[in-house]
């Protein structure tokens, strides 16, 4: 094929595709081996100043681009960081994740990489890492789920395989991998504070089961609040599913039990569950009982009359994380400590 008919890489031709250039094409059209095309790929001071023209020549006539997982196997540079995502739970309000990817995404693509997003089954919490690592697909991973007893954290440094998570080793304190998260407890705090400046003295909580170090963390900010004005909290919290319907239960229990005047939930997603019951018994969020959530969800945004919300600043961890995956991949490594953020509340018509 003569130089003035060369076709790029997927153009159509007839209504066909064109098959992309080889490496075997390059080495035809240079006149060379297909180890001196790689040669000149990978390693070009090896080769002599003129061979190595001769090839970027015939890479340059026929659009030829090397083969990003054969050059990773070399340099360990794919400049792509992997995330697993696992699906919506099913019966919530929150879109916390869909908020941090965006973030992640964004953050990441301003410092030169980008984010491989790849599908997780709850039920196998390892499904999809293995695959791209033994591909060399991606440089490193951002870990999300750091619940008490999953093994993708202790996986992958046996591995290892650099990766910076969102959340705070729970079961590992002592862990030396990088870690960015979010202090609930401080969260629940302002929040259970913003009530009880407002007058309110009754003050439940609902939240997660025990089994849920994130949610007890909140809690603690919640009972810390209440026990600093000496009030009390016996028989005031609540641990349940983090589902709408679970919220929505919970508060009719407590407010025929307790006789809250205000709620602070672990979630939004238990947060609008309290504002089914309000509404059902007839009473206006704001006016007649409190009530505030966590992760500021578009939910909190939009409902009648606005949910207060503690707002975790995820553009922040998004931030820190990437600063993280930077040190990492330095040459030597760099890795950094733990790095916990604060978060805001965000005031709305519920309280």
């Amino acid at each position: 094929m003569s130089k003035g008919t060369e076709r790029p890489a997927g153009r159509i031709t007839n209504g066909l595709p064109v098959a992309p250039p080889t490496l075997a094409d390059v080495a035809e059209r240079a006149g060379v081996s297909r180890q001196t095309v790689s040669n000149a790929v990978n390693n070009p001071d090896l080769l002599r100043a003129d061979t190595l023209a001769r090839v970027l020549e015939a890479i340059d006539d026929l659009g030829y681009s090397p083969n990003r997982a054969a050059r990773n196997l070399r340099t360990r540079a794919s400049h792509l960081i992997g995330m697993r995502i696992n699906p919506a739970q099913e019966g919530t309000a929150n879109a916390t994740m869909d908020r941090f990817v965006h973030s992640l995404v964004e953050t990441s693509r301003e410092a030169g990489y980008h984010v491989l997003l790849f599908a997780g089954e709850p039920r196998d919490p390892m499904a999809g890492y293995d695959d791209l690592l033994r591909s060399t697909a991606v440089d490193a991973f951002v870990v999300t789920d750091t619940y008490l007893g999953n093994p993708q954290a202790t996986w992958l440094e046996s591995r290892r395989a650099p990766f910076v998570a969102f959340g705070r080793p729970w079961d590992n304190p002592s862990a030396v991998h990088p870690w960015v998260d979010v202090d609930g407890a401080a969260g629940t705090d302002l929040a259970t504070t913003h009530l009880l400046d407002r007058g309110h003295t009754r003050i439940a909580w609902i939240g997660w089961r025990k089994d849920s170090f994130i949610g007890e963390d909140r809690r603690s900010g919640w009972s810390r609040a209440l026990h600093a004005r000496g009030l009390p909290t016996t028989g005031l919290a609540s641990r349940v599913e983090d589902t709408v319907a679970s919220g929505r239960e919970a508060s009719a229990v407590l407010l025929d039990e307790a006789q809250p005047s205000a709620f602070v939930c672990a979630s939004d997603t238990l947060a609008m569950g309290v504002l089914h019951t309000l509404a059902q018994r007839g009473l206006a969020a704001g006016r007649d009982v409190a009530v505030v959530g966590f992760d500021d969800s578009q939910v909190a945004q939009v409902v009648p009359p606005g949910l207060t919300s503690v707002r975790q600043p995820l553009e922040e961890v998004a931030v820190e994380i990437v600063k993280g995956l930077e040190g990492l991949l330095a040459h030597p490594p760099v890795v950094g400590p733990g790095v916990m953020l604060t978060p805001t509340l965000a005031l709305r018509g519920s309280s």
